[in-house]
């Protein structure tokens, strides 16, 4: 088995287990940049105790690299006790010297690992 295999990918405008991450088209080489990752922009993922994102994790592929860097890991780690739920979104900065490619994988405890994709420039 290869991990790979294993996760899918959809348009997010129509699957609601599909990370979404939103960050500039281009950006300045060394200045730090926003960047927001969700589940469920368009289609909400109903976060029950019963049905949740357990974890988002976030990487950035230099162009011309073969390596991907683990930029993020956020867990959400409330599914109902107390009444109390996290909703899958992370916001983080960071600064980049070359365009390149995010990948953000999410894991559903009922649906599997789902990934998204962006790209950035600098300018």
């Amino acid at each position: 088995m290869k991990l790979g295999d294993k996760i899918q990918s959809a348009d997010w405008k129509a699957e609601k287990h599909a990370p979404v991450i939103e960050c500039p088209d281009e950006v300045e080489a060394g200045k730090p940049f926003k960047v927001m990752v969700s589940v469920g922009k368009e289609i909400p993922h109903p976060n029950t105790a019963e049905h949740f994102i357990k974890w988002i994790d976030v990487y950035f592929q230099p162009g011309g690299s073969k390596f991907v860097y683990q930029v993020g890991h956020f867990e959400f780690a409330a599914h109902g006790e107390a009444d109390i739920y996290t909703k899958p979104v992370a916001k983080f900065a960071l600064q980049v010297n070359g365009s390149g490619t995010f990948t953000a994988l999410s894991l559903c405890n009922l649906h599997g690992l789902w990934e998204g994709s962006a790209e950035v420039k600098v300018a």
